[in-house]
């Protein structure tokens, strides 16, 4: 599966409703899973993102659908990155030489 890292960042409507955001995170990690995704790791952070979410899916329409259904719902922005394991990046590197 290929890792991708969603850096998000609440709407009005999803700061006035914040103490309802936990329950989103929950359907969030149920619908990447009927995907066929799940969610590695998710962060509460401090400065120019509010979350950090680092999920796997797929393929990227499967992540492309995901972030677009998030948006839908009107409560996140989301800047979503594909994001290579270091073997990767290291394969990618190599074929510079």
């Amino acid at each position: 599966m290929t890792t991708y890292v969603m850096l998000a960042n609440w709407t009005d409507q999803g700061v006035r409703n914040a103490p309802d955001s936990a329950t989103r995170l929950d359907k969030a990690r149920s619908a990447l899973s009927a995907m066929g995704g799940k969610f590695s790791s998710v962060f509460l952070t401090m400065g120019a993102f509010d979350l950090v979410i680092v999920y796997e899916a797929p393929d990227d329409a499967i992540a492309a659908r995901f972030s677009i259904q998030l948006g839908m719902l009107g409560n996140v922005r989301t800047n979503t990155l594909k994001a290579f394991p270091e073997e990767a990046y290291r394969e990618i590197i190599a074929s510079l030489a």
